[in-house]
């Protein structure tokens, strides 16, 4: 089940971690995406804390946290090959891993058909 925040992240259920990256209406907005930082393993962070960065040559976004919880894995790939981020590959393209404090703080995120409304 995929999720997504007011600031364009999208979040993957599995169990209780969700992959976490950006919609591919937010890769479209930033345009050709020339840095990525990650966040940290290890690093418990809260809902809506500003976790990454990504810039473009258009502006730098930060990349908040849809959920609260603990970072457990970054895909660190990405930072090798940025090209690789296109609004067509935006939902296979996680940013880090998060193991989520509340489960039930999912259930809050909107809905793809929500989001995709809220977008167009």
């Amino acid at each position: 089940m995929v999720r997504f925040s007011d600031y364009h992240e999208w979040a993957k259920l599995d169990a209780d971690t969700c992959s976490v990256g950006i919609s591919p209406h937010a890769v479209e907005q930033l345009g050709d995406i020339v840095f990525i930082e990650l966040p940290d393993p290890g690093k418990t962070v809260n809902k809506g804390e500003a976790v990454a960065v990504i810039e473009s040559f258009k502006s730098a976004s930060d990349i908040y946290s849809p959920l609260a919880g603990e970072i457990i894995e970054v895909n660190s790939a990405l930072v090798d090959d940025l090209s690789s981020i296109t609004p067509e590959s935006a939902m296979e393209n996680w940013l880090f891993k998060l193991k989520i404090s509340d489960l039930s703080a999912f259930d809050e995120l909107i809905d793809e058909d929500a989001y995709n409304n809220r977008v167009s």
